[in-house]
């Protein structure tokens, strides 16, 4: 724990940080960072932020924060995408229905599942002393790599869930044990190379000094030299529902990601930049943290009311509640040595 010493000496820098909630904006097959124009994209993913979301936007194709007309932030300004793949209980019988999200208690309540969204200057604790610079109109950059079979990043984590404010300990793959909910964290690097909105990987305009949970990031490398904001996404699975379910018998787990993965090793997010002229700015230059941020000071905000009733409609048009024969966007094994598309992704993808 940090002496008063040290508190009283941080008090007089610019502490800025943000932590606040984003509601459900849409769950569905799009990803315009990895597979942008792709309807649909390879696999399932849950979305918060501005209803510009489509499945292209490209920085040529205008500001989210121009063409947006609400979010489901709590931040007004705040018209960014963010976005994560979305989990799934498989049965023993080789069904798998959708996890639904938990809104975070240290959040207003009302806030309809979503994420809650961080950024901060350097730790969660004492945040940092330095220049912190906002992202540029157009940026994008991913966390994590979908094709990962072992640990990717220290930044990526997941959480058994005793109540909603657990938050250790941090785990590098899917808890084996009943929970009363899975916590899964993205950490984004927060050293930008100051020159690419974006870059062919969405990860090496990046550099990632971040190390497990919310602590010290190391100093921006020559080669990336600017001090971004560290974003974070906490995401709440409600998987105590499944709990009474059958489970394996070997000591694993029954839930996997929306492409397939059981361990959890390629856990990833996407971000994508839309905050409204300089709010972004003008926040980590303030001394305001988290909820003392709203109300315009310096942020304008909304009530859940508000977030809740920001949505798109699905550009994809496919079953994803209850139980499925398959993951949406994967092939059905019959054991056989012999896949076929499922009914969904078919129905999706034939005229």
């Amino acid at each position: 724990m940090k002496s008063v010493l040290s508190v009283v000496a941080l008090a007089g820098l610019s502490e800025a940080a943000l932590r606040f909630g984003c509601s459900t904006l849409s769950i569905q097959r799009l990803d315009p960072v990895v597979e942008p124009g792709s309807i649909p994209s390879a696999h399932l993913h849950q979305i918060v932020g501005g209803n510009a979301f489509n499945a292209s936007m490209q920085p040529e194709d205008g500001d989210p924060a121009q063409k947006a007309t609400c979010t489901t932030c709590t931040f007004s300004e705040d018209f960014s995408n963010y976005w994560t793949a979305v989990m799934f209980y498989k049965h023993q019988n080789g069904s798998y229905q959708r996890v639904p999200i938990m809104a975070n208690d240290a959040l207003p309540p009302g806030i309809n599942g979503g994420m809650t969204i961080y950024y901060t200057q350097q730790d969660f604790f004492s945040n940092g002393n330095q220049k912190i610079t906002s992202f540029p109109k157009g940026f994008r950059m991913t966390a994590g790599k979908v094709t990962a079979t072992s640990k990717y990043s220290k930044g990526l984590k997941f959480v058994c869930l005793q109540n909603k404010s657990t938050r250790f300990p941090e785990l590098d793959e899917f808890p084996t044990q009943k929970c009363n909910g899975i916590m899964t964290v993205h950490h984004f690097p927060a050293c930008w190379d100051g020159k690419n909105l974006d870059s062919p990987d969405h990860q090496s305009h990046m550099y990632n000094t971040v190390n497990d949970a919310f602590v010290n990031s190391g100093a921006c490398p020559a080669s990336h030299p600017v001090r971004v904001p560290q974003v974070t996404y906490e995401t709440l699975w409600d998987t105590a529902q499944f709990n009474n379910l059958p489970w394996p018998t070997d000591g694993s787990q029954p839930f996997v990601l929306s492409y397939g993965d059981d361990l959890g090793f390629g856990t990833h997010a996407d971000y994508m930049f839309g905050w409204k002229d300089d709010a972004l700015q003008r926040a980590m230059d303030s001394s305001c943290m988290f909820n003392a941020c709203e109300n315009g000071n310096p942020l304008k905000s909304q009530q859940p009311a508000q977030m809740n009733a920001c949505t798109v409609q699905p550009t994809v048009d496919e079953n994803i509640n209850g139980w499925l024969s398959a993951l949406p966007g994967m092939s059905i094994d019959h054991g056989d040595g012999v896949s076929e598309e499922s009914e969904e992704y078919r129905e999706c993808i034939m005229p």
